[in-house]
């Protein structure tokens, strides 16, 4: 195992302030899908105790935001003043340059990129992450999906092959899920986690519960 403690990041898809405040202990900081929870999403925001991400995804790479792309970032843009830690920004957003110059200084940037048809090969992996650091990311994220196991073991190579940047990569759909077990124990800066059963933000995703005793387990057989 990778020397430091796995970061889960917990997907908060909806306003249910129950179950938010039940996620505290196994998150490590919450994502706020503000493209899923909707309106309210400001008072989920206001909810929590530890550092959140911000994120209001676009629908070609798997969001539900209703409006046009400029509505899209402006109400990305406004968790700044809320104090979200990091802001989630895709890699083919129009205007990226700019997005990121807004960010700078007042949160971490996180540029991302979601294939939802499968996994490209390595060295197309590798290029995206490049961009991604080029074009300013202080984390990089490359989601891709699994249709096979191979596909688990490119994403992992990929955090391997930037060991010395932030990078979150793992693959969605149900076999994908190793590798967003394993991604943290390879060098991974975080991976994703849904509060609940029911509540994934994205296919695959394992509990936050799920996912610390798993981590658990693996410390104990140290």
């Amino acid at each position: 195992m990778v020397g430091h403690k796995p970061m889960i990041c917990v997907a908060i898809v909806s306003g249910d302030a129950a179950l938010i405040k039940k996620a505290g202990p196994p998150a490590d900081l919450f994502e706020v899908r503000i493209d899923l929870i909707g309106k309210g999403w400001r008072e989920v925001a206001g909810q929590l105790k530890k550092p959140w991400l911000a994120c209001n995804r676009r629908a070609d790479e798997g969001g539900k935001w209703k409006g046009g792309e400029a509505s899209r970032i402006s109400e990305l843009m406004s968790a700044l003043d809320l104090g979200a830690a990091i802001v989630d920004i895709e890699l083919a957003a129009p205007g990226l340059d700019k997005i990121i110059k807004e960010i700078r200084g007042r949160a971490e940037c996180l540029v991302s990129h979601h294939d939802l048809e499968g996994t490209p090969s390595l060295w197309i992996l590798e290029d995206l992450v490049k961009r991604q650091l080029a074009a300013g990311a202080d984390i990089c994220k490359v989601v891709t999906t699994a249709r096979c196991f191979a596909d688990n073991l490119a994403v992992l190579r990929l955090i391997r092959r930037f060991r010395g940047d932030r990078i979150a990569a793992f693959a969605m759909g149900e076999a994908g899920q190793i590798s967003r077990i394993l991604a943290p124990l390879a060098g991974g800066y975080f991976t994703y986690a849904s509060l609940e059963e029911g509540k994934e933000s994205a296919a695959g995703q394992l509990t936050a519960d799920q996912l610390r005793e798993i981590y658990g387990i693996l410390e104990d057989d140290r």
